[in-house]
C-alpha cells in the first residue's frame, strides 16, 4: 500500500491537456504570434506601409481589399512580411502538432496509469478477501483519495457477486449509464468527464474472473470463465499539468516567435542591401532609359552586389563618354545644336537615321544623269521628308548676275512662282544669294522685298537658304511656309541643310561638267553652236522631223573673200568680221527651235525648223542684205562683206538631215560660181547636171 503515492505522483506528471486547453493554447498561440507580426509590421511606421500590411494579409486569408494597398508594396516589404508570415505560421504549426501529439500520448498514458490503478485496486480487494478483512476496504478507498491528483477511486460490484454474496454497500452500485454498461460488457471505458473548468480524466475498468491466475477466481466465486464481477472507475485531477502545459507550451512559443522576429530582422537588414541596390539600378536605368547616363549606384561592397554596382557604373561611364561623344560628333557634322534636355539616345537615334537616309541620298545624286535629276530628288526630298509643298529652288549664275527657277514647288522649269521677277535679271537683288546667310521671314516679315508677298498672302512667310558652289552661291533653296510653322522648320531646318551641303558638290559637278559639255559644243568666238553640236544632235533633229512629219529649211553660208581680210588686215579683223556676223544671224533667227551653227571657217549653217525652201530663201535674203549692208570699224578703216548662200528643204531635197546639208552645199558652191552675194536655192528636178540644178535667187548688180 504504500507504493500507492509514489505511483499516483507519476500519473500526476503524465496527465493529459483536455480540448479545452487546446483551445486556450491556440488563442495563446495566434495572440503571440499576431503580437510578433505587429511588432515586425511597425518597422514600416508610415501610414501608406501600414495599408500595405493590411492589405497583404486579408489577401493572405481570400479576403477582399482595396486593390491599391499591394500594387505600393516594393520588394523588401513583401520579402519582410512573407517572412513573418512564415514564422508565424511555422510557430503555430510546431504549437499545434505539440498540442496534438502530447494529447495523444497523454491520453494513452493515462488509460495505463488508471489500469495500473485499478489492478492495484483489484489485487489489494483479492488480499483482503483472502485475509477476511474486507470489511475495511472503504478505509482504503478513503485513503486512495488522498493521493495528490487522484480525485476519486470506487469499486462497482457485478450482479453476480450481489447474487452470490448478497448486496454489498450502497456506494457501490453502479452509479451511471458507464458503469452499467462495463458490468454488461466487461469492456473497459475511459473518457474526459465533465464539464468543470477543472480537467478530469475518468476510466472504469472491469474485474473480469479468470480461470489462469492465483489466486483463482473461480475457487471463491460461483461463476463462469469470463464473468464480470466488478468495476473500478478511478477520476484523475489535470489542473496541474494543464498549469506545466501552459507555460511550456507558451515557453516554446515565445522562443519561437522571438527567434522567427530575430530571423526576420536579420533576413530584411540583409535583404536591404539587396533593395537598396535594385533600386539604384531602377534609377540609373530609369535615368538611361531618358536618356541620361550620368546616374551611379553608391555601394562598395566586395561581394557579387558590389560587384554589380561597380559594373553597372563603369558602362553607365562608357555610355555616358562612348556615346556622348558620338552624339557630339554626329551633331556638329549635322550641324544640329543639342538641347541640355534632350534625351540621348533618341536624339542619336534620330541623327543615325538622317546621316544613313543623307547616305542613300548622296549615292542617289552621284548617280543621276543631270543636274536636272538632282533637283528633281531634293524636291521629293523636301516634299517627302519634311512635308514642304511649296518651294522654289533657283541656279544663280554669278558671271552673268542671273537666276533662273529650277523646280518650283515639284514642276521642272516652272516659272517663278514666289520671288519676283527682278531677282531673275539681277541675282543679287536676292538677299540669301547677295549675302550667303540664310534668310527667313518668322521674325521680320518684311526682310526680304523680292519675295512676292501678293501672290503668298499675309499668313505665309519663307526660308531661303544659300547652296554654296566654290565660294559663291550656286543656288537658292527657297521655303514657302506658314508663318505660324516657323518655328518646327527652324528645328528641321539642320536636317535640310545636311541633305543640301551633301548634294551641293554633286550639283557643282554636274553645272560644270554641263558648262564644260556646252563650251565643247559651242564656238568660243562667235558664242554659236559648232559642228560637233551639230553631229550630237542631228540623229535627234532628224528623228524629230520625220516622226512629226515637218518641213525644215537648212541654210549653208560662206562669207566672200573672208581670207582677204585676214591676209590684208589681219587675224583680229577677221575676228571682228565673224563676231558682227553672228550677231546679225542672232537678230535675224530670234526663234528658239531655231539652230544657228558655226559650221567651220568662214562657214554657217542655219536649221530653221517647221519651215518650206521658200521661207528658207527669204530669210536667207534678208541675211544676205544685213550683211551687205554692214559696215564693220577695224583698225581705223570700215570693212564691207558680203555672204554666198545656199538653201535646201526636207523632205524636198532629201531622206535625212545630212542629205539636206550637202544639197544645200550644192547651192552654196553655185551661188560662189555664180558671182557670190547671191542666195541659191537647191532645186530638186533630176537634171543633167548641177548646174542646172542650182537656181539663183539673187546677184551681185
Amino acid at each position: 500500500m504504500g507504493a500507492l503515492p509514489s505511483l499516483f505522483d507519476d500519473l500526476s506528471f503524465s496527465a493529459t491537456i483536455l480540448g479545452k486547453m487546446q483551445a486556450q493554447f491556440i488563442v495563446s498561440t495566434s495572440l503571440l504570434g499576431g503580437i510578433s507580426i505587429v511588432y515586425v509590421c511597425r518597422i514600416f511606421h508610415t501610414a501608406e506601409n501600414d495599408g500595405a500590411v493590411f492589405a497583404w494579409l486579408v489577401s493572405s486569408f481570400h479576403l477582399s481589399a482595396h486593390d491599391g494597398y499591394s500594387d505600393h508594396m516594393n520588394l523588401q516589404s513583401k520579402t519582410t512580411l512573407l517572412t513573418a508570415f512564415l514564422s508565424l505560421a511555422m510557430v503555430t504549426l510546431i504549437a499545434l502538432g505539440s498540442l496534438f501529439f502530447f494529447r495523444q500520448f497523454s491520453l494513452y498514458t493515462a488509460s495505463e496509469h488508471i489500469r495500473s490503478v485499478a489492478e492495484v485496486v483489484r489485487v489489494s480487494l483479492t488480499e483482503s478477501m483472502i485475509n477476511n478483512v474486507i470489511r475495511d476496504r472503504q478505509q482504503f478507498m478513503r485513503r486512495l483519495t488522498d493521493v495528490p491528483g487522484l480525485l476519486m477511486v470506487r469499486v462497482v460490484r457485478g450482479p453476480e457477486v450481489d447474487k452470490q454474496f448478497g448486496a454489498g454497500l450502497a456506494m457501490e452500485q453502479a452509479a451511471d449509464e458507464i458503469e452499467r454498461q462495463v458490468l454488461a460488457n466487461g469492456v473497459s471505458d475511459f473518457r474526459i468527464a465533465g464539464e468543470t473548468k477543472t480537467p478530469v480524466f475518468r476510466g472504469t475498468v472491469a474485474f473480469v474472473a479468470r480461470l489462469e491466475g492465483e489466486p483463482n477466481c473461480l475457487s471463491c466465486h460461483q461463476v463462469t470463465d469470463g464473468t464480470v464481477l466488478g468495476a473500478v472507475t478511478v477520476e484523475l485531477s489535470l489542473a496541474a499539468m494543464q498549469s506545466k502545459a501552459i507555460t511550456t507550451i507558451a515557453v516554446m512559443v515565445g522562443v519561437m516567435a522571438v527567434f522567427g522576429v530575430i530571423f526576420t530582422l536579420l533576413f530584411r537588414w540583409q535583404l536591404s542591401r539587396m533593395v537598396l541596390t535594385a533600386r539604384g539600378v531602377q534609377k540609373v536605368v530609369a535615368h538611361a532609359r531618358g536618356g541620361d547616363f550620368s546616374g551611379r549606384l553608391d555601394y562598395h561592397g566586395n561581394d557579387e552586389i558590389g560587384q554589380i554596382a561597380s559594373d553597372l557604373n563603369s558602362l553607365m561611364g562608357h555610355l555616358q563618354r562612348d556615346l556622348g561623344t558620338i552624339n557630339r560628333d554626329i551633331a556638329r557634322l549635322l550641324n544640329y545644336e543639342l538641347q541640355g534636355n534632350t534625351n540621348m539616345i533618341t536624339t542619336t537615334t534620330e541623327m543615325v537615321e538622317v546621316l544613313l537616309e543623307v547616305a542613300q541620298f548622296k549615292q542617289s545624286v552621284e548617280e543621276d544623269h543631270s543636274v536636272q535629276d538632282v533637283y528633281m530628288r531634293i524636291g521629293r526630298i523636301l516634299m517627302d521628308q519634311f512635308w514642304i509643298q511649296h518651294f522654289s529652288i533657283y541656279e544663280a549664275t554669278p558671271s552673268t548676275n542671273h537666276m533662273r527657277p529650277v523646280l518650283v514647288d515639284g514642276e521642272n522649269l516652272a516659272e517663278c512662282r514666289w520671288c519676283l521677277d527682278r531677282v531673275l535679271v539681277r541675282a543679287d537683288a536676292c538677299r540669301a544669294q547677295r549675302t550667303g546667310h540664310i534668310v527667313h521671314s518668322f521674325q521680320d516679315a518684311y526682310i526680304c522685298p523680292c519675295f512676292a508677298r501678293e501672290r503668298a498672302g499675309d499668313n505665309i512667310g519663307h526660308l531661303c537658304i544659300p547652296i554654296i558652289h566654290s565660294g559663291v552661291v550656286g543656288n537658292v533653296v527657297q521655303i514657302v511656309i506658314d508663318q505660324n510653322h516657323g518655328h518646327l522648320y527652324q528645328v528641321l531646318l539642320p536636317f535640310i541643310q545636311v541633305f543640301l551641303r551633301e548634294s551641293a558638290s554633286t550639283v557643282e559637278a554636274k553645272r560644270l561638267l554641263d558648262t564644260l559639255r556646252e563650251s565643247s559644243l559651242r564656238d568660243p568666238l562667235t558664242t554659236l553652236h559648232n559642228r560637233r553640236f551639230l553631229e550630237e544632235y542631228v540623229v535627234t533633229l532628224d528623228s524629230a522631223t520625220k516622226r512629226g512629219k515637218t518641213q525644215l529649211a537648212v541654210l549653208l553660208m560662206d562669207l566672200d573673200h573672208f581670207k582677204e581680210v585676214n591676209d590684208t588686215w589681219g587675224h583680229e579683223a577677221g575676228d571682228n568680221v565673224l563676231k558682227a556676223f553672228a550677231k546679225i544671224l542672232h537678230a535675224q533667227v530670234v526663234r528658239s527651235s531655231d539652230l544657228v551653227i558655226r559650221f567651220g571657217g568662214e562657214e554657217f549653217l542655219v536649221v530653221l525648223q517647221g519651215n518650206d525652201g521658200a521661207f528658207g530663201a527669204a530669210m536667207a535674203e534678208r541675211i544676205r542684205l544685213s550683211v551687205e549692208n554692214l559696215r564693220i570699224p577695224t583698225n581705223g578703216v570700215i570693212l564691207r562683206r558680203t555672204v554666198s548662200i545656199g538653201v535646201a528643204c526636207f523632205p524636198d531635197d532629201g531622206d535625212s538631215i545630212n542629205d539636206v546639208i550637202k544639197r544645200a552645199d550644192l547651192a552654196l558652191y553655185q551661188a560662189k560660181e555664180g558671182g557670190r552675194n547671191r542666195v541659191v536655192v537647191y532645186q530638186a528636178e533630176e537634171l543633167h547636171n548641177a548646174q542646172t540644178a542650182l537656181v539663183p535667187v539673187s546677184a551681185e548688180e
